[in-house]
């Protein structure tokens, strides 16, 4: 977490992320205007980190101008446009793109491409890094966008609060703190096979108030009701394929709104991927919340086996007593599930948990954890 004046910021973006966005990006560009007279113009003073790197990947014949807009004050944009500052090469006839760090409302946006037009150039796009769908309010998406994020308040790769965070190599977004989010506390419960997610889970249930949500069970509500979602889930398992992160988000954003009244959830058996994970950050920011902390329950892998043997004395499932069985499931956890802790980490809000040792004291420390909140 960084604080810039007044308000503190998390991280959002990795630079490694943005990197391989950038990149992409390029060769998307490279391959749109092959052969064709290009410009690229880069809005100041926002997108001159990105305008770099990205005009390094291009292999086209090509210029790249600088001008200049001013829309922001502090945290809100003004929108205002009143001349463009800078454009000292003729754009006439030539294909114009637009380098933006961020397109959120597009107003201001849209007036620079209105300008751009009255210099009869032979085409005019936009290329942002960033885009916010929520705030827009013009009628034409940008034609190139690197990441669609919520509608937070973001700093850093170029983009500024204050005028200060430009030289941060990735990007930050307002910390919830500091941002109008609804009062829930919302938790992750993450950890491998038999680390004891399921007793803690009802204790936490207990304690705090929340509702639990898990992904197993809304799968079995939703495919044995027949409901639209669990009919498209049942389609794709009934070949053998995995359900697309989109149809299971839907269904949690299902069960969320029937819970307007509740203080928080604990999500069972997602996110299990970093792509999950960002999806479920934007589903809870376009509901006015988000993910306070995962808790990660940490137990060695020896007596995870353990566990998972005992558990097969009374929990009906053979495949808890089929050591084969037991060890691919704890390697596909640390392969596939466990990174999503990095993905967590990164935002400051992953607390490791003992999962050694009994049970109340596992209890004592998820306890602690919520309460350092």
């Amino acid at each position: 977490m960084i604080q810039i004046r007044d308000k503190k910021f998390v991280s959002f973006i990795k630079a490694g992320e943005i990197k391989a966005e950038v990149a992409s990006l390029a060769q998307t560009l490279n391959k749109e205007y092959e052969g064709k007279d290009v410009i690229f113009i880069a809005i100041l003073n926002g997108a001159f980190m990105f305008a770099s790197d990205l005009f390094k990947e291009i292999d086209l014949p090509s210029a790249i101008s600088f001008i200049k807009v001013s829309s922001y004050s502090g945290m809100n944009t003004t929108g205002r446009v009143d001349e463009i500052i800078g454009l000292m090469t003729s754009i006439k006839d030539k294909h114009v793109v637009i380098i933006e760090d961020i397109v959120d409302t597009g107003i201001t946006i849209e007036k620079v491409k209105k300008l751009m037009w009255s210099e009869e150039p032979a085409s005019v796009e936009t290329c942002t890094l960033l885009f916010k769908p929520d705030a827009f309010q013009e009628k034409e998406i940008p034609k190139f966008i690197g990441f669609s994020i919520p509608n937070r308040f973001v700093v850093g790769y170029g983009l500024d609060y204050d005028e200060l965070g430009r030289n941060l190599g990735e990007i930050y977004q307002l910390k919830e703190d500091d941002s109008s989010e609804k009062n829930m506390l919302n938790i992750v419960l993450f950890g491998p096979p038999g680390a004891g997610k399921g007793t803690q889970s009802e204790r936490l249930i207990g304690k705090y108030g929340l509702s639990h949500l898990s992904t197993g069970d809304i799968f079995r509500f939703n495919i044995s009701n027949k409901t639209e979602l669990g009919e498209l889930a049942k389609s794709y398992m009934d070949k053998g394929q995995l359900v697309p992160d989109e149809v299971t988000i839907k269904m949690l954003r299902a069960e969320v709104e029937k819970n307007t009244e509740a203080k928080g959830f604990i999500f069972d058996g997602f996110p299990r991927t970093n792509p999950q994970a960002k999806a479920l950050d934007e589903l809870l920011s376009e509901l006015g919340t988000s993910i306070s902390a995962m808790l990660s329950l940490e137990v060695e892998e020896e007596e995870l086996k353990t566990r998972l043997m005992k558990r097969a004395e009374t929990s009906g499932r053979p495949d808890d007593a089929d050591p084969v069985i037991i060890q691919n499931r704890i390697n596909v956890y640390r392969a596939e599930t466990e990174p999503v802790k990095v993905y967590y980490e990164g935002q400051d809000k992953l607390f490791g948990i003992n999962g050694l040792g009994p049970i109340d004291d596992i209890t004592k420390l998820l306890f602690e954890a919520i309460d350092s909140l």
